[in-house]
C-alpha cells in the first residue's frame, strides 16, 4: 500500500539550491517524488513554483518526509489548520512537537495564516489566546508551562526560507565560497556600505566579540567604530573585557606588550590585577566614573552608553562583577539586545557566535570574521545559513572597517 501527499513550494528555488535539496531530502527519508508541475521564474525577480507528489511506503515515512520538507519551505496543497496539543508538564512538550527553524514562519489557525512571533531556531510554537484572537509565538522548552497549546506535526505550517540575495551592491557576495585567498578589502567595503544603510533605516548593529579583538591590535579601531555610533550593543564573554581592561591599565594582553609583541616580566599577573581593580570600584562603569579606566573598548561602551552583555563560563578568571554567570539569565540578556537587529557582526568568538546565531532570525544579516576558515563555516553549518564568512585577521578587519566608515 502506498501513501501520498501533494506539496508545493515557491521562491528562487533553483539558484538558491532549494529545489535539489527538496529532492534529496525526499530520497533520504525513504520516499520518492513525482514532479507534477514546475514553472521556472523567467526573470531574476520572479519566483519559481513547484508542485510535487510525495509517495511513501508507510504513513510514518510520509509524515517524516512532510515534516522534513516543511523546513525547506514546502507546504501541503491540501491545506489544513495547524494541530496543537497541551503541554503535559512544565518544560515538557508533547513527543511530536514541531521544532522551529530561524526562518520566517506562518501558522494556519481557523483558516487564516498568522506570522509566528519571536522567531528563532530550536524552539516550540505556542498558540495563546490574547485579546483579538489566537497568537502563535516561539518559546524555549524551559519556558513552557503545563497546559499551553503546543504546535505538533507538520500540518498548517509554512516557512519562508531566505533566498540568495540579489542585491549586487549589498549582500550578493554571500554567494561566494569561503576562502582565505579572497581579498578582505572588497568584503569590508561592502560590510561598511551595509552598516551605513542599516543605520540609516533605523536598524541596529550588534557586535559579538572575543578577546582576539584585543590580542590582534583591534582595540583602537573598534573603539573608533563605537565612538562613531555604529555599535548598538556588544555581546561577549568575560575574557574580552578582562584583556581590554588589562591593556588599558597596563599596556599588555595576557601579559604580552602589544606595542613590542613580547612578554613582560610578571605580565601573567596583569589580567588578575585588572580584575582586582574593577572589583575595587564595583563595576566597569564604576572604574570609568572614578577616572581609573580611561581608554579601551569597555571604556567607550560606558562613555557612549552602548549596552554590553558579558556571558560567563566555567573557565573565567574572576569573573568581573559585570559578567553574568547564570546561563539562562545571560541568554535572555543576549536575546533582548538582539531585538530589532539589522546586522550581527561576529569577531572570532565561535561559541558566543553560535549562541547568537541560534537566537537570530534568518532575515538578519550576519558576518563572521575569523582567521580560521573552519570557524567561519561552523556558524553556517549550525543552521545560520545566512552567515557571510570573511577569513582574515580580526585586527586587520577592524582597522579596514574603521577606515571605510570614517571615509
Amino acid at each position: 500500500m502506498e501513501y501520498s501527499e501533494i506539496v508545493e513550494a515557491e521562491g528562487h528555488l533553483v539558484d538558491s539550491q532549494i529545489l535539489s535539496n527538496i529532492m534529496d531530502r525526499v530520497i533520504e527519508c525513504g520516499a520518492i517524488y513525482e514532479v507534477q508541475d514546475f514553472n521556472l521564474g523567467r526573470t531574476n525577480d520572479q519566483f519559481s513554483h513547484l508542485r510535487l507528489r510525495i509517495i511513501a511506503p508507510s504513513r510514518e515515512v510520509l509524515e517524516k518526509t512532510l515534516g522534513e520538507l516543511v523546513e525547506l519551505g514546502c507546504y501541503q496543497a491540501r491545506i489544513s489548520d495547524a494541530q496543537t496539543k497541551p503541554a503535559p508538564m512544565d518544560k515538557v512538550a508533547p513527543d511530536d512537537f514541531y521544532s522551529t527553524t530561524n526562518h520566517r514562519t506562518f501558522l494556519r489557525l481557523g483558516g487564516v495564516w498568522h506570522e509566528v512571533a519571536r522567531q528563532r531556531m530550536d524552539a516550540v510554537i505556542v498558540v495563546s489566546d490574547e485579546g483579538d484572537g489566537s497568537r502563535p509565538v516561539c518559546r524555549k522548552l524551559r519556558d513552557l508551562q503545563k497546559g499551553e497549546q503546543v504546535v505538533c506535526g507538520p500540518h498548517g505550517i509554512r516557512i519562508q526560507p531566505e533566498f540568495k540575495d540579489r542585491d549586487r551592491m549589498g549582500f550578493a557576495f554571500m554567494a561566494n565560497e569561503i576562502s582565505s585567498e579572497r581579498r578582505a578589502e572588497s568584503a569590508v567595503r561592502r560590510v561598511a556600505q551595509l552598516i551605513r544603510q542599516i543605520k540609516a533605516e533605523g536598524g541596529r548593529i550588534i557586535f559579538v566579540a572575543g578577546p582576539v579583538v584585543i590580542h590582534t591590535g583591534g582595540t583602537a579601531a573598534f573603539s573608533q567604530i563605537i565612538r562613531q555610533g555604529y555599535v548598538d550593543a556588544l555581546l561577549a564573554g568575560n575574557a574580552i573585557a578582562v584583556h581590554d581592561i588589562e591593556h588599558a591599565l597596563f599596556g599588555t594582553s595576557l601579559g604580552v606588550d602589544l606595542e613590542r609583541g613580547i612578554p613582560i616580566e610578571e605580565g601573567h599577573k596583569n589580567h588578575m590585577r585588572a580584575i582586582n581593580t574593577i572589583n575595587r570600584y564595583g563595576s566597569i562603569a564604576g572604574a570609568v566614573d572614578a577616572g581609573v579606566l580611561r581608554s579601551g573598548v569597555m571604556y567607550e561602551c560606558v562613555r557612549h552608553q552602548v549596552p554590553f552583555v558579558l556571558a560567563g563560563s566555567i573557565r573565567d578568571d574572576g569573573p568581573l562583577p559585570d559578567t553574568i554567570m547564570d546561563l539562562v539569565t545571560a541568554q535572555e540578556a543576549y536575546a533582548q539586545q538582539l531585538v530589532g537587529a539589522g546586522m550581527v557582526i561576529c569577531l572570532s568568538s565561535m561559541l558566543h557566535s553560535i549562541g547568537v546565531g541560534n537566537m537570530t532570525p534568518s532575515w538578519v544579516k550576519m558576518v563572521c570574521v575569523d582567521i580560521n576558515p573552519a570557524v567561519v563555516t561552523k556558524l553556517s553549518d549550525r543552521g545560520s545559513a545566512q552567515t557571510v564568512g570573511i577569513v582574515t585577521d580580526v585586527g586587520t578587519f577592524l582597522n579596514l572597517l574603521a577606515q571605510q566608515l570614517w571615509s
